[in-house]
C-alpha cells in the first residue's frame, strides 16, 4: 500500500551515484525503483546521465524525447515520461539539467513549475546520477534528501567515491553519504570493503558514512544486464530479486533516520538557477574599482565556461591545445602549497582512465612512475631501496628500474661465470646504468 502521508507532499529523493562509472549504478537505480514500486508505492526513475538514456536502454526501452525537448517546447514534461514495468515511471536522459542552469530562471520557469507539480505525484524520487564531477552531478546529489554512493571491490570506485564525497564537502554538501557495497563476494568482503573506505574518510574528510549494506556478485544479475529485464521483475522469492527488497527496506529505515527535506529538487534547482543567473558577469563600467570577493567568484567561473569552450573547439589546432593546457600546469605550479596538492590528486581521481587503451595506461603508468622518482627519490622512501655505493655492506633490494625485467636478469645470471658471486654481481648492475637491463 502507498504511504498516503507523502501524497501532496514533498517525495523522498534519493540519489543513487558514484565516483567512476562501470560500478553498476543504474542497475541499483533501476532495481531499486522496480523493487519500491512493487512493495506499492508510486515512484519515478529520473536518469541524470548526460548523454545517454542509459536507464531507458536497460529497460529495453529506446525514448525520443528527453527533459532538453521539454525546454525547447517540443513537447510537454508528462509527454516524456515512460512507464516502465509494474507501474514505474521514467524521465530518460536528463541532459536538459544543465540547459536549464544556462537558460536562467526565465528560460527554464515553466519546466521547473511542472517539475514541481510532477514532484508531488510521487512517494519516492530516484536520480541515477551521471559519472563523475561535474557540477550538474553534484547539484543532483545535493537536491536529494539521501545519497547513496555506490562502490565495488575494485581500489579506483573507493577511490573516486573519495573524490567526489571531498568534491562535495568542498561545495558545502553537510549530508552524510551512504555506502552500498556494489558487487561484493560476501559479506565479509563487504564489511571490509565499507571499513577501509570509511577509515579514510573519516580519517582525512572528518566524515563518517553510513553503510547501507551489500549487492552480492551473481551470474543472474550479470545476465539481467545483458537481457535487458532487470532482477526486481523475477519471482519474490529468487535470490536475486530478494536482495533488492531486502535493500528498499534497509533505504526507508534510513530515510526515516534522516531530517526531511523542506523542498524537492525542482525547489532546489529553481534557487541554484536563480543563483547561477545572479552570478554571470555583467557588462562594467572601465573605471570600476578592483573587483570584490564575491565578483572573482564570477570570473572563475565565467573563466572555466571559457576555457572548456575552448579546448573543446574541434577547429583549435592541436599545438594550440597543448599550449593552453601546459600554460595552466605552470600557473598552477606557481605555487606548491598542500592546496595545490589536493586540486592535483583532486585532478588525477576526476579523469576516465577507462578511456585509455591498455598501450596508453601502460605509456603514462611509466611516466608516474618517472615522476614518483622524482618528487621522492627511492632513498628518501621510507623502506625504500637503498644506495648500494654507500658502502659495501649496504646490499641492493630488487628493483625492476634498476635491474629490469627478471627473466632477463635470471638469462644473465646463468651466463655469469662461476666465480662470479651474486653480490658482486648485483652491485655492478646497481651501480652501473649502462648494466641495466631494459624490460
Amino acid at each position: 500500500m502507498t504511504d498516503s502521508r507523502h501524497i501532496s507532499a514533498q517525495p523522498r529523493v534519493i540519489a543513487v551515484t558514484g565516483g567512476k562509472g562501470g560500478v553498476g549504478k543504474t542497475s541499483v537505480a533501476i532495481n531499486l525503483a522496480l523493487a519500491l514500486t512493487r512493495e506499492g508505492h508510486s515512484v519515478l526513475l529520473l536518469d541524470g546521465d548526460l548523454d545517454l538514456a542509459n536507464v531507458a536502454i536497460m529497460l529495453g526501452q529506446y525514448p525520443k524525447h528527453t527533459l532538453e525537448h521539454v525546454l525547447l517546447r517540443e513537447c510537454t514534461l508528462d509527454e516524456i515520461i515512460m512507464e516502465a514495468p509494474l507501474g514505474l515511471h521514467v524521465i530518460p536522459g536528463a541532459s536538459g539539467v544543465q540547459r536549464c542552469m544556462d537558460m536562467g530562471v526565465a528560460g527554464s520557469l515553466d519546466l521547473l513549475k511542472s517539475l514541481a507539480a510532477l514532484e508531488r505525484r510521487y512517494d519516492y524520487v530516484l536520480i541515477d546520477t551521471a559519472a563523475g564531477l561535474q557540477p550538474v552531478v553534484l547539484h543532483m546529489i545535493a537536491s536529494a534528501a539521501m545519497a547513496c554512493v555506490v562502490v565495488t571491490p575494485d581500489p579506483a570506485s573507493l577511490t573516486d567515491a573519495f573524490s567526489l564525497i571531498k568534491v562535495l564537502q568542498r561545495q558545502g554538501y553537510r549530508r552524510t553519504p551512504s555506502v552500498l557495497v556494489n558487487m561484493a563476494h560476501g559479506a565479509s568482503q563487504a564489511q571490509s570493503i565499507f571499513q577501509r573506505f570509511a577509515a579514510a574518510s573519516q580519517r582525512h574528510l572528518n566524515v563518517q558514512p553510513h553503510y547501507l549494506g551489500a549487492i552480492w556478485r551473481d551470474e543472474t544479475l550479470r545476465q539481467s544486464v545483458i537481457t535487458q529485464r532487470p532482477v526486481a521483475l523475477l519471482a519474490q522469492s529468487d535470490p536475486s530479486c530478494r536482495q533488492f527488497h531486502s535493500l528498499a527496506d534497509r533505504v526507508k529505515i534510513r530515510l526515516e533516520q534522516l531530517p526531511p527535506r523542506k523542498s524537492g529538487i525542482a525547489a532546489y534547482w529553481y534557487k541554484a538557477v536563480r543563483k547561477s543567473e545572479q552570478d554571470r558577469p555583467t557588462a562594467t563600467p572601465t573605471n570600476e574599482p578592483t573587483p570584490t570577493k564575491a565578483k572573482i567568484g564570477t570570473r572563475v567561473r565565467q573563466a572555466v565556461v571559457e576555457f572548456d569552450d575552448l579546448v573543446s573547439d574541434p577547429s583549435l589546432p592541436p599545438m594550440l591545445r597543448n599550449e593552453a593546457l601546459a600554460a595552466c600546469f605552470a600557473l598552477l605550479g606557481r605555487t606548491m602549497d598542500d592546496d595545490t596538492l589536493e586540486i592535483i590528486q583532486t585532478g588525477l581521481a576526476a579523469l576516465d582512465w577507462e578511456a585509455l587503451s591498455v598501450p596508453q595506461r601502460a605509456h603514462f603508468a611509466t611516466h608516474l612512475r618517472d615522476l614518483a622518482s622524482q618528487v621522492a627519490p627511492e632513498s628518501s622512501r621510507p623502506g625504500g631501496a637503498q644506495s648500494v655505493t654507500r658502502g659495501a655492506d649496504r646490499e641492493p633490494r630488487y628493483d625492476q628500474v634498476i635491474f629490469g625485467d627478471q627473466e632477463r636478469l635470471l638469462k644473465a645470471l646463468r651466463e655469469q661465470p662461476s666465480n662470479i658471486s651474486l653480490d658482486h654481481f648485483l652491485r655492478g648492475l646497481a651501480g652501473k646504468t649502462d648494466n641495466r637491463f631494459e624490460g
